[in-house]
Parts: C-alpha cells; sequence; structure tokens
C-alpha cells in the first residue's frame, strides 16, 4: 500500500519524506479543504514537486473544494500549474472542476476525494467513468463494505487511517456554514461539533466529537483487501506530528507487523482526543467512539524535539546509488551513477596526470566518491577501475562526483511531457424563468394531505424510506418524486431497491439523486432523474456535468447567495430551497440511539425514533434531529428558513422554488405554500434568512 501523509506547510512536508511517506498531499492557493493551514505558494509548488520526485515521493495537490464561477480561472491556473509542475495526481470534489481538468490537462491524474461522498461501487464505478484514476472512500464505511468496493473497483481506492473524524459525512455538514458562514465545503470549517451540547434539553456533552481514527492495527487486513492508499489526516497539525505518524505507519508497512505498546503510546501523545476509535471499520458505531482534547494532555514537548531534530537532519531518508569510475591513462576520467528506479547518468572529468610522488590510491578515490553528505544520495557501492601511477587532485574528484550527482537530480526530477488545451467555453444559459414554479419535500405522511395537492405544487418530494406510509393520489400537473437517502451503503442496497419497487408502483415518476453512485438507479427503474442538494452543485460547470449525465434538473447549493444563483449559466432547469430548516448534518452515529433513548433497526424507523428528539447548543439554540435510512441522524437547523417576503429568490432565474417541510405540521404546510404563493400575508415569528443573503467565505 502507497503511504500519503499530510503536508500543511513546507517543513511537514519535508518530515513527510524524511520518515518515509510514500506520497504527500498539499494545498496550493486557496481552493483546497484546509485554507487554514499555512499551504504552499505557486511558487512553491515546483520546488516542492522536485523534492519529492527526487526522493521517488508522489505528490498529490488538494483542489477539493466547491468554486464559484468566479473562481474558475483560479481554478484553471492550478490545474495548469499542478500539471507543468509533474504533479502526480490533483485531488478533486467539484464535478465542474473535474470536468475542467480533463478538458485543459486531460494528462493530469484525478482523484475524487472524500468530499463526493462517493461510498458505494457504483459510485466508484461512476467516478472511473468519469475520468477518476482513485477514489478515496468515506471514513464511516466498515470493513466489508470496504473488501466489497475493492474486490470489484476499476480504479484503486483510498481510504484514511489516522486522524480527525468529522461527526458528519464529508461533503454532506453544512453546520459551519449555516452557523458561522465558514463553509466546510470550502475549506473553512470552524469545527462546531467540538463544542459541547445537550441531548433534549439534558447535560452538556461533547455528542458531536469524535475520536480520532487510528488503524494501525489493521494493515495487514487493508492491504489483504486490496486497498491502495492509505491515508494520514493531518494537514492542520504540526510537522513533528506529521513526522511521528509517518515513521510509524511507514515502519509498520514495511516490516508487516502490528504495532508495538510503545508505538501507540506515541501515537496518543502525538495528539488524540480521549484515545482513538476504529469503531466505523468494525462497524460498531456508539457512544464510545466520542472523545475531546483534554487540557491535561500529556506533553508531548520532548518526542517533538526528537522527531524534528531527526528531519531536519535530512539523512533519515536517502536515495541509494551506485558509482562506478574509471581513471584511464591518457583520456578523461568517467564517472556512472545509477540508482536502484533504473536511472543511469554518467559525468566526464579532466585527463588524470602522471603522478609525480603519490599515485592515486583506489580506497581513497572510494572514499572520497562517496561523501555524498549534504544530498539526497547515499552511495551503497563504489566501483573503482584505475591505471596506474595516475594523480588527480582531490577536487578534480569531488567535482566529478558533483557532476555526476547533479546529472541523477535532474533525471529524477524530470518533469512528464503532458498536454494542454484551452478552457472550454462556460455553459450555456437555457433555462431561466421570470417566475418560479413551487415544489415541497415532505418527512412525513401526514404532511401529504388534499389541501396541499388542491395548491399544485410541481413537484412533491417524499422520502423513500417512508415511501411505504404515504397514500398517493395523482393530481394533473403535480409530479412524484421519490427522494433518495444521502447515504446508502453497498450492504444497504437490497433495501433500498425494494424501497424503489414500492415507489414505483405507488406512482412516483422521478427519482431525486443526492450522490453520483445513484445516477444508474434511475435508468434502472424508468425514473427522471433530479439533481437533490446533497449534489453540492455551486456553479455553471457542475450543472453543465449534471445536464451531460442526462439529469433533468439540479436543487442548487443552499450555501450560494442569491446573486450567485441569479449570475448561474443554466444549462439545465435550476431549484433551490427557499423554505425551511436547512440540513446541518447527516451523521453515521445514530444520536438517539447514542444518547439510550431506544432505536429503530438497522433499516427501520418505529416510533422511538419519529418521537421529538433535539440538539441545543452553547447558545440555546435548538435542533431538531430527525431520523433518516440506515438509522442514521440529520440534524437540522434551528431556525427555518424563510423568503416569502423577498423578491430576489423570484428574480434569480430559477425554474423551481422548493419549499423542504420537516417538522411543520399538515396545516402549516398548507399556509406555507399559500404564503409562498401569495395567498396570505403572515410572517413567522422566528426565521432566519439563511445564506441566501450573506453567503459563505
Amino acid at each position: 500500500m502507497e503511504l500519503l501523509s499530510p503536508a500543511g506547510r513546507w517543513e511537514a512536508m519535508i518530515a513527510a519524506v524524511q520518515n518515509g511517506a510514500d506520497a504527500v498531499y498539499l494545498g496550493c492557493g486557496s481552493l483546497n479543504a484546509r485554507r487554514g493551514a499555512e499551504n504552499f505558494t505557486p511558487d512553491q509548488l515546483p520546488q516542492a514537486a522536485d523534492y519529492c520526485r527526487l526522493y521517488g515521493v508522489k505528490l498529490y495537490l488538494t483542489l477539493n473544494t466547491l468554486p464559484s464561477d468566479r473562481e474558475f480561472s483560479e481554478a484553471e491556473h492550478m490545474l495548469r500549474l499542478a500539471s507543468r509542475c509533474g504533479v502526480d495526481g490533483v485531488i478533486v470534489q467539484d464535478w465542474g472542476v473535474a470536468a475542467l481538468a480533463r478538458a485543459v490537462t486531460p494528462d493530469l491524474p484525478l482523484h475524487g476525494s472524500t468530499q463526493m461522498t462517493v461510498h458505494t461501487l457504483s459510485g466508484v464505478e461512476q467516478a472511473a467513468a468519469l475520468g477518476m484514476s482513485c477514489a478515496v472512500l468515506g471514513r464511516e464505511l466498515d470493513r466489508e463494505n470496504v473488501r466489497h468496493i475493492c474486490a470489484r473497483s476499476p480504479i484503486p481506492i483510498e481510504v484514511f487511517a489516522h486522524g480527525a473524524l468529522c461527526m458528519c459525512w464529508s461533503g454532506q455538514c453544512a453546520m459551519s456554514a449555516l452557523i458561522g458562514q465558514r463553509s466546510g465545503n470550502r475549506g473553512l470549517c470552524a469545527q462546531p461539533c467540538r463544542l459541547p451540547c445537550r441531548f433534549d434539553g439534558g447535560k452538556p456533552s461533547h455528542l458531536l466529537s469524535l475520536k480520532d481514527a487510528c488503524m494501525a492495527s489493521r494493515l495487514s487486513e487493508l492491504r489483504d483487501m486490496g486497498v491502495s492508499i492509505l491515508k494520514l489526516e493531518g494537514r492542520m497539525k504540526r510537522p513533528e506530528y506529521v513526522a511521528i505518524i509517518t515513521r510509524i505507519y511507514a515502519n509498520l508497512l514495511k516490516e508487516d507487523r502490528l504495532p508495538t505498546p510503545a508505538e501507540l503510546d506515541q501515537l496518543a501523545l502525538a495528539f488524540s482526543r480521549d484515545g482513538f476509535t476504529d469503531a466505523y471499520w468494525r462497524g460498531k458505531p456508539g457512544p464510545d467512539m466520542f472523545g475531546t482534547r483534554s487540557e491535561n494532555a500529556p506533553d508531548p514537548t520532548a518526542l517533538f524535539q526528537e522527531a524534528k531534530a531527526a528531519y531536519e537532519r535530512g539523512d533519515l531518508r536517502t536515495v541509494p546509488v551506485r558509482m562506478e569510475a574509471d581513471f584511464p591513462a591518457d583520456q578523461p576520467c568517467r564517472l556512472t551513477v545509477s540508482d536502484t528506479d533504473g536511472h543511469r547518468v554518467s559525468a566526464s572529468g579532466p585527463v588524470p596526470e602522471p603522478a609525480r610522488s603519490r599515485s592515486l590510491n583506489p580506497e581513497d578515490v572510494k572514499a572520497r566518491l562517496s561523501k555524498t553528505g549534504g544530498t539526497a544520495f547515499r552511495s551503497t557501492e563504489t566501483a573503482v577501475t584505475l591505471a596506474p601511477d595516475l594523480f588527480l587532485p582531490a577536487s578534480e574528484i569531488n567535482a566529478l562526483r558533483r557532476d555526476g550527482l547533479e546529472r541523477l537530480t535532474a533525471l529524477r526530477t524530470a518533469k512528464p511531457a503532458r498536454r494542454e488545451s484551452p478552457a472550454p467555453p462556460p455553459p450555456p444559459n437555457t433555462y431561466t424563468t421570470k417566475e418560479p414554479a413551487f415544489t415541497v419535500s415532505l418527512t412525513s405522511a401526514s404532511q401529504l394531505t388534499d389541501v396541499l395537492l388542491d395548491l399544485f405544487p410541481a413537484v412533491v418530494y417524499l422520502p423513500v424510506e417512508r415511501i411505504e406510509a404515504f397514500s398517493l393520489e395523482s393530481r394533473p400537473g403535480v409530479e412524484f418524486c421519490a427522494a433518495l437517502p444521502r447515504i446508502c451503503k453497498d450492504s444497504e442496497m437490497p433495501a433500498l431497491l425494494r424501497l424503489l419497487e414500492t415507489a414505483k408502483e405507488k406512482g412516483c415518476t422521478s427519482l431525486a439523486v443526492q450522490n453520483i453512485g445513484q445516477l444508474p438507479l434511475a435508468e434502472k427503474f424508468g425514473f427522471t432523474a433530479r439533481g437533490d442538494y446533497a449534489l453540492n452543485v455551486f456553479n455553471s460547470r457542475s450543472l453543465d456535468q449534471l445536464r451531460a449525465w442526462g439529469l433533468q434538473s439540479a436543487c442548487l447549493s443552499f450555501e450560494l447567495r442569491y446573486e450567485q444563483i441569479r449570475d448561474l449559466q443554466k444549462p439545465l432547469p435550476c431549484e433551490s430551497i427557499v423554505y425551511g430548516r436547512l440540513p446541518l448534518m447527516v451523521t453515521e452515529n445514530c444520536l438517539i440511539s447514542n444518547a439510550g433513548k431506544g432505536c429503530s433497526a438497522r433499516m427501520g424507523l418505529p416510533t422511538p425514533c419519529d418521537r421529538p428528539h433535539t440538539i441545543t447548543d452553547r447558545k440555546n439554540e435548538v435542533f431538531p434531529i430527525l431520523p433518516v435510512f440506515g438509522c442514521r441522524s440529520e440534524i437540522e437547523n434551528s431556525k427555518t428558513l424563510f423568503l416569502a417576503d423577498k423578491p430576489e429568490y423570484r428574480r434569480c432565474g430559477l425554474t423551481c422554488a422548493r419549499l423542504r417541510f420537516t417538522t411543520e405540521t399538515p396545516e402549516e404546510c398548507v399556509q406555507l405554500l399559500r404564503r409562498y404563493q401569495g395567498r396570505s400575508g403572515d410572517i413567522p415569528a422566528s426565521y432566519t434568512r439563511g445564506l441566501f443573503y450573506r453567503g459563505v467565505e
């Protein structure tokens, strides 16, 4: 397996390389998911690529955020820079960025970020079909689902092995964005999940703060099932931390063994939150997974100082070379240097002189040629052929060695030849309307009433996991759409397929798709495919990619400001949420079960989950918890988005405007749809404008 280490700055990259990383990932510019790290400048990226190539280490650039239309020029610049620098791959989240990369830098490998929420074999296959050369799976997957994917995947699979876990599935968290305008999808997560909160108004605790993952004892299992890349998290961490975790994992992989108690202690001392967890891997999420960073955590100063001193020496990792020197009479001396990767160079020096007093000694020549200190190289074998009675100054032998090593350096750091093409034009602005039609999404069967349908919403979205409870009666001009769950593992797919059969039988004609792995389901059941908000559509090129996939519409990211929505090129009909509690998180942990309040079976949803449950934060804001497919929890915003009294949403060129009903009564659903249709003028006592005017950083 390839060991992939984090580098939030130059020193961390050196720490990773020196301590045995096979590859390093880093950010450059503002379009990476760790904008708070020091990161690399565009001037540093070529140097970083050369440094890594010199040591035989791969370098991956993170371009894994959602850029706006105005930021695509920066994205294009970073793609071209990465390609020219010989970066080994770019990690992307946004499908618009992926499409741009395939167009302008077709030879640059692309890795699908975990922010894409790829967590099924179908998702991996779709990623491969669209040009990804590697897929990074969700950290929440258990061993059986990873094994299933690895055994059938057409591309290499990467998994997280060590470091911080997010409470929400990657790419699906909006808590930081909605609370403080700092979007995790834009690289500025403020980690509000690490703060204490209260379940159902009880005592404060860290209900959302997970321990760090540690897979140090699972490496042989990962290797045996076919995982290709093992990722260590930590671009926001100190270089010393990177050095320690990289060294330990590198040794474990190299020696094919379990960690010692001392190594486990060092991992915990470097950083942990009340210890580590591998509960997701074991398929046993629960309350024992949670922890915080204690103020009384042991001081790692001595460990960090030792690690720093070691990697700063620069001799922890060297490139083994073989030297063959020939010192003939009456001809220039010659040195050939070769490495274990197949590189071979030759350098020539002056013609040796006849010895006047002391002749060259083969052992002395070997000693001089082997003095590679201060370079990346280490001579493992030096062969010298020396004619008798010759002399050459030590300075000339040293110069010959330097010349040979410089030539080898140039060969090892040579950049691959790659093509570049002009950027394709933006997509056409085909679908814009003066007034959007209204759609509604429902949570419970009781919200679907004849009175609501008599208001003729254009589309009614129904959660597929509850589809059996809905009684659907056709109405002219009203479309019933089965909304897929944001998360559905391969092991849960049989249950989902049964629900889709029911949805088809009940009269649903379309399917709301939440991730790329679900695209084949629409075709399988003959549904019209609609892209939902979980696809994180943030720019015009992403919309164009959805159009190319055959989707008939797309619900835009609710992190967009209205000006951004208005200015999007719309190559397919667009929808935006204009009312409702916006979803903050979807969690693999069932918060209701964790609190000991009773829980459903893994695929069912009985009464204990349907009773109201909440989380209250330190500012006494109350966030409802909804049970969703697969015994997961969805945390909703404390206030409802309300825009009925604002005309701007009607002027954004939207085809549809969605009212998202979650905790509302059936009567409230009707009243609110009437309000948006202009049939009343009521304004709620408590509401939020969400990010419609503020947007995110």
